[in-house]
């Protein structure tokens, strides 16, 4: 049996072009999601993945539909072998059903995977060089001269306790989890007046 699966990122997004190559491409049940490609929550995945059987295909638009990263589709694409279950994408060069498909998508795998070894060991060894010369990696410490003076000003108000955390945050343009790390920037003890 063949079963679809679309998906767009956002609820602005429509669902009509990657359904309708899905349909022309002979998917008898189509699944549709309408959720981020990071989300890890994903139920219509789910449920088309509980489906499945030995000898059915998933035909996808796309294989960025499929997975939320290269190694959360290498383990999908993987599963699905293991299950006796064929992927086929209709814009990639990707047929699992075929000898040929495999074997060009674990060469896209071990190349992706490559890259990120490549990626890591130039990291490493940038982060290396850079502690030799005595740099300082990381975020720097401490406030900018803006946030600096925006975080005196609202320990000014704060201790006035003629302002609501409400009030303060609204006039500083600021979330009150801004407000608190200000203040204990500066040091002042939190809880003093109620929001």
């Amino acid at each position: 049996m063949k079963f679809g699966y679309a998906r767009v990122s956002t609820h602005e997004q429509i669902l009509d072009l990657q359904i309708d190559a899905l349909r022309a491409a002979g998917c008898e049940r189509i699944y549709q999601e309408k959720a981020s490609g990071s989300k890890a929550e994903r139920p219509e995945l789910l449920r088309m993945l509980d489906q499945l059987r030995t000898g059915d295909t998933v035909i996808i638009w796309k294989l960025d539909r499929l997975g939320r990263s290269l190694a959360h589709l290498i383990k999908l694409v993987s599963d699905l072998e293991d299950q006796g279950v064929g992927l086929l994408s209709l814009n990639d060069p990707i047929d699992t059903t075929t000898p040929q498909g495999r074997l060009v998508f674990r060469i896209f795998a071990s190349l992706a995977e490559f890259e990120r070894d490549v990626i890591r060991e130039r990291t490493m060894a940038g982060v290396a060089s850079a502690r030799r010369r005595g740099r300082l990696l990381g975020r720097p410490k401490g406030l900018t001269k803006q946030a600096e003076q925006k975080a005196r000003l609202a320990e000014s108000l704060y201790k006035d306790e003629n302002f609501s955390v409400e009030q303060i945050v609204r006039e500083l343009h600021i979330s009150k989890t801004t407000l608190y790390k200000y203040l204990r920037h500066r040091g002042v003890s939190v809880g003093t007046i109620q929001s």
